[in-house]
C-alpha cells in the first residue's frame, strides 16, 4: 500500500448541511481541490455516520479524489448520523428522492462543473444504482461496488426464495442497533438529545417488513434496477468479488446495459473496496482505476478505460480449503461481451439412480460467513463434513484443467412426500487427498420453483424437474482433482428450514450439473497499479479481552442433539478518534438448532454500543437484543432497545411480533 501525501491539487474540506425542499438538512463533509476552476463532484451517500463509523474509510479515498481534481462528498442519509429528519426503510422512496436532490444541489454549486458521479460499496453501491435509474440529468457516471440489481434474490433477505436466516436476522439486528445511535453534540450542539429521542420514537425493526414480504412482490421490485435496466442513463462501472454475495449483479449489468456505457470488474475479493488490502487478495490500485472512469465520463478525457474488455475477471487457481487467504493464485482474463463467446455450457449427467437426500438440520454450519469482510474465520473450511451430510456426485478432471467462468446450473429430478422443502447445491474442488474446497453454491425453495413471485406447494408423492443457478465464480479445476456436486436438503444457518421438511428423493437419472466452461485464452496482459490511498485518519484501536474471543465457535450438545454457532462479526470493536471520541461496539450472534427438528431453529443478536466524549462529559450507551424463531405457522420475532444518557435510561422499548409463514 502506497500512502499518497502529495497530489496535483492542494485540498481543503468542510462540514456543512445540504438543504432539502421540505426543510430537512442532510449532514455532509466535502473535500475540494484548491482551484478557481469548477470541478465535477463525486457523491457517496450512506446511513453509516460519516463523523465516526465510516470516517477511517472515508479518509482513505475522499481526500485522494480531491487531490486529483474532484469535489468528493460524503453525505449521511436522512435520520442517520448528524442528518436531520426521521430514518426510514432501506432504499425507500424518500432516501432515493433525497439522493436525487443532493445530486442537483451539488451540480448547482459555483465550485462544481455541473457534472456529478456517485460511488459506494454495499448500501452506497445499491443507492448509486437506484438513483442512476431515476436519471437525474447531472449524474453522468457511477462506480457501484458489491451491490445488487435485485433486492429480493440478491440481497441479505432471501436466497432462491428461502429466508436468509444468517443475514435477514443479523442485518436487521445490526440496523436496529445502528439506527438507535444519537447525533454527535460536537457537531449538532445541544439539540442532539431532542433529535435522538424523536428518532427513537419512529424506530421499527426492519425484520417486521422484510418477513412480511416472503415472495418477490412490489415491495422488492422497488429499487431493483433489474426491473428496467434501460432506465439507467449514467455510465456504470460495476465491481464485485467472488467472495462477496452480490457478485452476480456484475454479470447481469454487463449483459443488460448498453456496452458503450458499462464495464465490469470481478476480483477474488470479499465485501470490501479492492484497494484496502484485506483478504483475499491480490489488492489492486482501485482508486487509480476509478479515476480513469471519472476522468473519462466527467472530464471528457480519453483515458482508454472504454477500450478495456467489457468484463475483466479473476479466475482463481485451485487452492486448499481455508477460512482466510492473504492472496489467491489465479489470473486476469478479459471478455469483450457477456455472455462470452469464450464460455460454453458443458453438461455433466449425474449417475446412480434414485437417492434419498435427508440432511441433518445442522448441515451448513461450515458454510462460512454470508458477508466475508476479510476476517480470519470468514470463508468456508474444508467441506468434507458438509459433504458427508449430502448426496455427492463426482467428475474426475483428466489431462487438461477445466476453467469455469459464470453461473453453474443444476437440473434436479425430485420426488417429495411433503408439500415444502429446499434443495441446496454446492460445487467443490476435491484434491487427491480428499480435501474439499467450496467453489460456489445455490439454493432453491421448492415452493418457488415456478417463480420467486409465487409460492406453490409441491404435489405430494409426485416427481418434477427443477432448475436453478449457483452463484457466479471464476475457478480452475486442475488435472487429478475431482469436481464434486453436493446436494443437501438443509443449510443452517444460511437458510431458514421449512416446517415439516423431510428431505426428498433425487433421481440422478435425468439430473445434471451444467458448468460454464471457459476455453483457455492467452489474454493480453490485464494489469493494475499498486494500491494507494491518502493519509489515514489516525484512529487508535485499543485491544480488550472481549475483542479476543473467537470469531466463530461451534458447540454441540451430544445428549440433546443440539448445535450452536456463536459469531463475533468483528465490525469495529473499540476505537479512539483524533478528536477524542471513544467509540465501542460489541456484537454476538448465536444460531441454534437440533439436528432432527427444523422448528427448533433460532437466531439471536446482542449489541452494545458506547459513544463517549470525555471532554464534554457526553456518555451514551445503546443495548439491543433481537431474536427470531418459528413454528409451523409463524415467524416469531422479539426485539428490545435500551438507550442511556449517562446512567439515565432515556428510551426502552420492546417489540413482539408473529408474522405468518406464507412462503419462507
Amino acid at each position: 500500500m502506497q500512502i499518497r501525501t502529495e497530489f496535483p491539487y492542494e485540498t481543503t474540506h468542510e462540514d456543512l448541511y445540504i438543504p432539502l425542499s421540505d426543510g430537512t438538512q442532510l449532514y455532509a463533509r466535502i473535500w475540494r481541490p484548491v482551484t478557481d476552476e469548477p470541478v465535477p463532484a463525486l457523491l457517496e451517500y450512506l446511513p453509516y455516520r460519516l463523523s465516526d463509523w465510516t470516517a477511517p474509510r472515508d479518509r482513505q479515498r475522499h481526500p485522494w479524489y480531491a487531490g486529483h481534481g474532484y469535489a468528493s462528498v460524503r453525505v449521511d442519509v436522512r435520520g442517520h448520523g448528524n442528518s436531520e429528519g426521521m430514518p426510514g426503510d432501506e432504499y425507500d422512496a424518500t432516501e432515493l428522492a433525497d439522493g436525487v436532490a443532493v445530486v442537483h444541489w451539488l451540480a448547482q454549486q459555483e465550485w462544481c462543473s455541473g457534472r456529478v458521479g456517485m460511488f459506494g460499496i454495499s448500501w452506497g453501491g445499491f443507492n448509486s444504482l437506484q438513483i442512476a435509474a431515476l436519471a437525474p440529468e447531472p449524474l453522468k457516471a457511477i462506480v457501484t461496488v458489491c451491490s445488487a440489481d435485485d433486492r429480493y434474490d440478491n440481497d441479505v433477505h432471501y436466497m432462491g426464495g428461502s429466508v436468509l436466516a444468517v443475514d435477514m436476522h443479523a442485518w436487521a439486528a445490526t440496523m436496529l442497533a445502528f439506527v438507535s445511535r444519537p447525533p454527535d453534540p460536537a457537531d449538532v450542539g445541544d439539540d442532539w438529545k431532542d433529535m435522538w429521542l424523536k428518532r427513537l420514537e419512529t424506530v421499527d425493526p426492519f425484520i417486521h417488513t422484510w418477513l412480511a414480504h416472503q415472495t418477490r412482490d412490489d415491495y422488492w421490485k422497488h429499487g431493483s434496477v433489474c426491473e428496467d435496466y434501460g432506465a439507467i442513463k449514467a455510465s456504470v462501472l460495476a465491481v464485485g468479488g467472488w467472495h462477496d454475495p452480490y457478485r452476480d449483479t456484475v454479470l447481469r449489468l454487463v449483459e443488460h446495459l448498453d456496452p458503450a456505457k458499462v464495464r465490469g470488474l470481478i476480483g477474488p475479493w470479499s465485501h470490501q473496496y479492492p484497494d484496502r488490502g484485506l483478504p483475499p487478495g491480490p489488492a489492486i490500485g482501485f482508486l487509480q482505476e476509478t479515476l480513469r472512469w471519472w476522468d473519462q465520463h466527467l472530464k471528457n478525457k480519453d483515458t482508454g478505460v472504454m477500450n478495456e474488455p467489457l468484463l475483466r475477471s479473476w479466475i482463481s487457481g485451485s487452492h486448499r480449503p481455508a477460512t482466510v487467504y492473504e492472496t489467491l493464485p489465479g489470473r486476469w482474463v478479459g471478455d469483450a461481451q457477456w455472455p462470452s463467446e469464450n464460455v460454453v455450457p458443458v453438461a455433466y449427467a449425474l449417475q446412480g439412480g434414485p437417492q434419498i437426500v435427508r440432511s441433518p438440520q445442522q448441515t451448513g454450519l461450515d458454510a462460512g460467513r454470508f458477508f466475508p469482510f476479510g476476517n480470519d474465520a470468514d470463508l468456508p473450511p474444508d467441506q468434507r463434513d458438509e459433504d458427508a451430510k449430502s448426496v455427492c456426485f463426482e467428475f474426475p478432471v483428466a489431462a487438461a484443467p477445466i476453467e469455469i467462468l459464470g453461473r453453474p446450473r443444476v437440473k434436479l429430478r425430485i420426488l417429495m412426500d411433503v408439500p415444502r422443502g429446499q434443495a441446496i447445491a454446492r460445487l467443490c474442488d476435491v484434491a487427491p487427498d480428499g480435501a474439499s474446497t467450496l467453489v460456489t453454491r445455490g439454493v432453491l425453495n421448492l415452493s418457488a420453483r415456478h417463480g420467486r413471485d409465487r409460492s406453490e406447494d409441491w404435489p405430494v408423492g409426485e416427481t418434477e424437474d427443477v432448475t436453478f443457478e449457483l452463484n457466479g465464480v471464476g475457478h480452475t479445476f486442475p488435472p487429478g482433482h475431482r469436481i464434486r456436486l453436493a446436494v443437501s436438503s438443509s443449510y443452517w444457518p444460511w437458510i431458514w428450514p421449512q416446517a415439516g421438511s423431510a428431505g426428498f428423493t433425487l433421481d440422478a437419472d435425468g439430473s445434471l450439473v451444467e458448468l460454464p466452461v471457459r476455453r483457455h485464452t492467452e489474454d493480453p496482459a490485464i494489469t493494475f497499479g499498486e494500491p494507494e490511498q491518502s493519509e489515514p485518519l489516525g484512529v487508535v484501536f485499543p485491544v480488550t479481552l472481549d475483542e479476543q474471543r473467537p470469531e466463530r465457535v461451534v458447540v454441540r450438545d451430544v445428549a440433546k442433539g443440539e448445535w450452536r454457532l456463536d459469531v463475533d462479526p468483528r465490525y469495529g470493536g473499540t476505537r479512539v478518534y483524533p478528536d477524542g471520541l471513544e467509540f465501542t461496539e460489541e456484537a454476538v450472534e448465536t444460531y441454534t438448532i437440533r439436528e432432527d427438528d427444523p422448528l427448533s431453529a433460532g437466531a439471536r443478536s446482542d449489541w452494545r454500543i458506547r459513544l463517549h466524549r470525555p471532554e464534554m462529559s457526553w456518555d451514551v450507551r445503546i443495548e439491543s437484543r433481537s431474536e427470531t424463531s418459528a413454528d409451523e405457522d409463524d415467524f416469531i420475532t422479539s426485539n428490545e432497545v435500551v438507550c442511556k444518557d449517562g446512567d439515565e435510561i432515556v428510551f426502552h422499548r420492546t417489540w413482539e411480533k408473529r408474522i405468518p409463514r406464507t412462503a419462507g
